[in-house]
């Protein structure tokens, strides 16, 4: 069983900050890369960030420049960190050991590989 367990989240105003710490648990050997996503009720299961091994990154359009994706591999963690928040960021965010590429039609936070999520609300 691979889990990531996930905490940080919370309440931001508009052009706040948060940071979402993650720490892989379980039978770690051999990830390649781990992943962020975030889940608005009525919406896909969108991929926000994701990190190689070798620390490779990307982002998705709608959150590049403004969040960070990190890890430390030494410890399986990845840190995650949000500036310059927005309204439309809100949503649950959720830690994905060794994800695949792209969006999803749904999120499955709590599954093997996935962490349980955590819920960012942004306000004015």
């Amino acid at each position: 069983e691979v889990r990531p367990v996930e905490s940080g989240g919370g309440s931001a105003q508009v052009g706040g900050s948060l940071r979402l710490p993650c720490t892989v648990s379980g039978v770690t050997f051999g990830l390649r890369s781990m992943g962020w996503y975030r889940q608005v009720p009525g919406n896909g299961c969108e991929q926000v960030a994701q990190i190689t091994r070798d620390g490779t990154t990307y982002y998705a359009d709608s959150v590049k420049g403004r969040f960070t994706i990190s890890q430390d591999t030494t410890t399986n963690s990845v840190y995650r960190k949000m500036n310059s928040l927005k309204p439309e960021d809100t949503a649950v965010y959720i830690c994905v050991a060794d994800p695949g590429p792209g969006n999803l039609v749904s999120c499955s936070a709590g599954e093997d590989y996935w962490g349980q999520g955590t819920q960012v609300t942004v306000s004015l």
